[in-house]
């Protein structure tokens, strides 16, 4: 897979340094140069096919070009081993549960991916790898889980203090091992700030064989657009052949795998973007004005972000054309009230 970033469409990189860099020098963000289809006929039998199938079948036409067949799908088969049910509440509206990983959040799929594509690499560089990350709630406890033990990677973690839940600070920091956390004062905005700053420091870059866990980083985003697919297989099943998905959104980062598996032929009829009182998307598509601003702190703290990092990878994928994006996305805003 080729990748340019988002900051300079002449700036190209390979999977494993987009991987390995995360953020580009130019502080954009890696996107695929071109996405082909996946075959149509798979697709219009795709309720024939297991999570692990999919997973494999997505994979291997996004990365052919990088690993073997048999690598992928040995890979797949190590990281995808926990379902992703589609469970109805009414006739035409379900929960997609993505709470049966080990850390009991939806990014268990891309942690654990992730984790696993660069231990790959590292174990032919034979080289320590330092994964640095940022969280506001979840993503530290799945990265944290999906790099515990692997040999040849060091973890730490950047939570804001008082802002995560009990559970959540647990999940952080009772690992030991290669995994560490620093509690940081201030917000997660802040910790992402730290997390960019250190890959834009040359010196630290040098000394370091440093890379990124937060949804900045492609190998992120690829496994996530896995159960996408497998929710429209579900919904085959039962009858369905439209779908859309509700997304709770604080990064963005799942919101933009949706829209990868619809780039790659995922039939969606339409995206919604709900955010909790941190609303720049939602004020954006009112006003086609995009103000980042300072996040705030709310019941749903996992979504406390302020200043969406994968936004610029929304509006690439819709060309920067905001009539283009409005067409299959709307995003909505709910207040603590509203959300109890």
């Amino acid at each position: 897979m080729k990748l340019y970033s988002t900051n300079n469409h002449n700036n190209r990189v390979d999977f494993k340094q987009a991987v390995f860099q995360s953020l580009p020098e130019d502080k954009g963000l890696y996107m695929p140069l071109s996405l082909e289809k996946l075959d149509e006929n798979w697709l219009n039998s795709i309720e024939n096919y297991s999570f692990q199938e999919i997973a494999k079948k997505v994979t291997n036409h996004l990365l052919k070009d990088d690993f073997s067949e048999e690598t992928i799908n040995n890979l797949i088969d190590e990281v995808i081993n926990f379902p992703a049910p589609l469970v109805f509440l009414e006739d035409d509206l379900a929960i997609l549960e993505l709470f049966h990983g080990p850390s009991f959040a939806f990014k268990d799929f891309g942690a654990r991916f992730m984790s696993r594509v660069m231990a790959h690499y590292s174990k032919k560089d034979n080289q320590l790898l330092d994964v640095l990350v940022a969280t506001s709630g979840d993503t530290g406890g799945a990265v944290a889980l999906g790099f515990l033990g692997v040999e040849g990677t060091r973890v730490t973690i950047l939570y804001p203090k008082g802002k995560v839940s009990l559970i959540q600070e647990l999940q952080l920091t009772a690992n030991g091992k290669n995994i560490r956390a620093i509690e940081i004062d201030g917000t997660f905005d802040d910790c992402q700030a730290l997390v960019k700053r250190a890959f834009l420091d040359k010196d630290l870059m040098k000394n370091l064989n440093l890379t990124s866990a937060n949804s900045i980083n492609i190998a992120r985003l690829i496994p996530q657009s896995f159960y996408y697919f497998e929710a429209f297989a579900q919904a085959k099943r039962k009858g369905f052949e439209k779908v859309s998905f509700v997304v709770p959104s604080g990064n963005f980062g799942n919101i933009t795998a949706g829209i990868l598996a619809s780039k790659l032929g995922l039939e969606v009829e339409q995206f919604v973007a709900a955010t909790n009182a941190n609303d720049t998307v939602p004020s954006f598509l009112k006003t086609e004005n995009y103000q980042p601003k300072p996040s705030v702190q709310t019941l749903s703290n996992a979504m406390d972000v302020g200043n969406p990092s994968n936004w610029v990878r929304v509006m690439e994928f819709f060309e920067q054309d905001v009539e283009q994006l409005k067409s299959k996305m709307v995003s909505k805003a709910y207040s603590d009230v509203e959300t109890i």
